[in-house]
């Protein structure tokens, strides 16, 4: 009894199953193969975290009020979703890190939504975490693209002089213009939510040159557009919050009459003729043009970059 237990131990329970030790050989193979393995473990986990949908919340909020907005159409789950898709080739630039961070951004919208509640940062439709978090940002923030603006500003103001009309109250708009929320605001788009409006460009080939050099421009993308704005005087924009704090708003001064000035998170500004100004529009703020009826309107354009 006493022998056959001494058999029972592990190495007499698998010594059947396992080859003879003195026939082993040290091999890298083995080794090479698992760490093999594990690599494609670890591509396949990364590509499933980068291209895996997200359950987002429903925010009613995220739904921009203007008419004609290709965001109005989209409710719920659906928006966000076409904002998972807009966002993640960006996100793919800063690695898988950048992907994770996106995911989270989607996955807390609920978290980071504000509802009803005043706030001085509170975007309508994305937050993304742990972004910088100011209402102005430095020149040299997108010097490069500042730079190529301000360069080009006689020949943006020479076209938009081109397209200015009077915009009476009561006539028609003209050809190309549209009217925004408020009656005394016009604008004039040659990139709307990312999309290019073909026939605007073609009047504004300057205009368009000068966009199509910039590095961080938004030119497919929904939270993208680039437009001349018109504002008459006496207007005021109630305070607002843009869609989304991924993005930075660079304002380009053409016709700038006293009186004109913009709040952002309660930090007042005013615009100088052929330099350009960089805002979060994420953050709470009001447009004004204070001056009479009887004064020439003051006008600018402004180009919508994404944050870097």
């Amino acid at each position: 009894m006493p022998s056959i237990m001494a058999n029972w131990g592990l190495r007499g329970l698998f010594s059947p199953l396992l080859p003879d030790p003195s026939t082993w050989h040290s091999r890298p193979e083995p080794a090479i193969a698992l760490l093999g393995s594990l690599a494609l473990l670890f591509i396949w986990y990364c590509y499933r975290v980068g291209t895996g949908q997200v359950a987002p919340a429903t925010h009613p909020q995220g739904v921009p009020a203007e008419e004609g907005c290709p965001r109005r159409t989209l409710r719920g789950d659906a928006i966000n979703q076409r904002l998972y898709r807009s966002l993640r080739d960006y996100a793919k630039r800063y690695s898988w890190s950048g992907m994770n961070r996106l995911h989270k951004g989607i996955r807390d919208q609920a978290h980071y939504q504000l509802g009803e509640r005043m706030a001085i940062q509170k975007p309508t439709a994305f937050y993304l975490p742990d972004l910088p978090s100011a209402p102005y940002f430095p020149r040299e923030s997108q010097r490069h693209d500042v730079e190529i603006l301000e360069l080009s500003f006689p020949a943006i103001l020479r076209e938009f002089e081109g397209i200015a009309r009077d915009f009476e109250p009561g006539a028609p708009v003209p050809r190309g213009w549209m009217v925004n929320a408020n009656p005394g605001w016009h604008s004039y788009y040659l990139y709307r939510q990312g999309e290019c409006i073909a026939q605007n460009c073609r009047n504004c080939p300057w205009t368009y040159r000068a966009l199509s050099a910039l590095r961080t421009f938004i030119n497919a993308n929904c939270f993208g557009n680039a437009c001349f704005n018109v504002l008459q005087p006496g207007t005021v924009i109630p305070g607002t919050y843009g869609p989304t704090n991924t993005r930075v708003r660079c304002h380009l001064g053409l016709k700038v009459p006293p009186g004109c000035e913009l709040v952002v998170g309660g930090e007042p500004q005013c615009w100088s003729e052929g330099y350009c100004l960089l805002v979060d529009d994420s953050f709470l703020h009001t447009t004004a043009h204070n001056g009479k009826r009887a004064e020439k309107a003051g006008m600018r354009t402004e180009v919508e970059e994404d944050f870097k």
